[in-house]
């Protein structure tokens, strides 16, 4: 098997790990829009660890999304999606280092909790406050968490507009006969980006109030979308987008396009940076 194809593999295990971790989101966020309970990553695994072979289904999970974490290096490090090295690719770039991070802690998550090493308490914080707190303990950690805030902000509004502009399909490739993926694709980006910014809002709010605990989770920003006027409507609505995006991620390991690290490169790059 050539290394290019075992990197393909990999980064499309990741995608496939991440649909199934957001249409557990989807699908606890709209149960719990009748019976209560909270609707984040970590709630979606720690929900599925309760089903038969549910340490096995995390275990693969978390080995998923470890080869997603992979993917975002080589994308972010290694440029593996050609952005370039101007500013606007720096960012991109960082935004995609950015995910690889919170990706890691996920895996993380869902491997030590699939060998019984995780607490397997309820009261375990959310990766949001958790970052909030540690930011917020930082010298000026306020501003931190505001700027933080406004990343995510701006992050949805990016992922929104790649949903709207279909940007996405530079790096996919669906079939003629199969364009309802396109829309689905488009709906999941959308809500993910909404979300993402409501997130960012309850990040800069915690900054302001200097209290990490304002810091939002995505079960927090689903909520606070449904105290808005119309808010049932707009939560199921939201809800549904992110098992649209579950699914986005099944037809990016579809029909992603996938361009491995180039070895070469990576070493000349290492060379260079000692």
């Amino acid at each position: 098997m050539s290394h290019q194809l075992r990197f393909e593999m990999l980064a499309k295990s990741g995608y496939v790990a991440r649909g199934v971790v957001f249409l557990l989101i989807a699908g606890l966020a709209l149960f719990s829009s009748v019976a209560g309970g909270e609707a984040d990553s970590k709630s979606a695994l720690t929900t599925l660890l309760q089903q038969p072979f549910g340490r096995i289904w995390v275990g693969l999970i978390g080995i998923g999304l470890l080869g997603f974490v992979a993917w975002r290096l080589a994308q972010s490090i290694a440029d593996s999606d050609g952005h370039g090295s101007d500013t606007k690719a720096k960012v991109i770039r960082a935004a995609l280092l950015g995910s690889a991070v919170t990706y890691i802690g996920l895996a993380l998550y869902a491997l030590g909790h699939a060998f019984g090493l995780g607490s397997g308490s309820g009261g375990e914080e959310s990766g949001e406050k958790g970052l909030a707190q540690w930011i917020m303990s930082q010298p000026f950690g306020a501003y931190l968490a505001i700027a933080a805030g406004l990343g995510f902000i701006v992050g949805g509004v990016v992922t929104a507009a790649k949903g709207v502009m279909r940007k996405f399909e530079k790096y996919l490739r669906i079939p003629q006969d199969k364009k309802a993926l396109t829309w689905i694709c488009i709906y999941g980006l959308v809500a993910r980006g909404v979300v993402f910014a409501v997130t960012g809002i309850l990040f800069a709010y915690a900054g302001l109030t200097v209290d990490p605990d304002q810091a939002g989770s995505m079960s927090d920003a689903l909520q606070w979308l449904r105290q808005l006027p119309f808010g049932s409507v707009i939560y199921i609505v939201i809800a549904a987008g992110l098992a649209a995006f579950g699914i986005y991620n099944l037809v990016e390991a579809r029909y992603r396009i996938v361009r491995g690290p180039d070895l070469k490169e990576i070493k000349h790059a290492v060379a260079l940076g000692r």
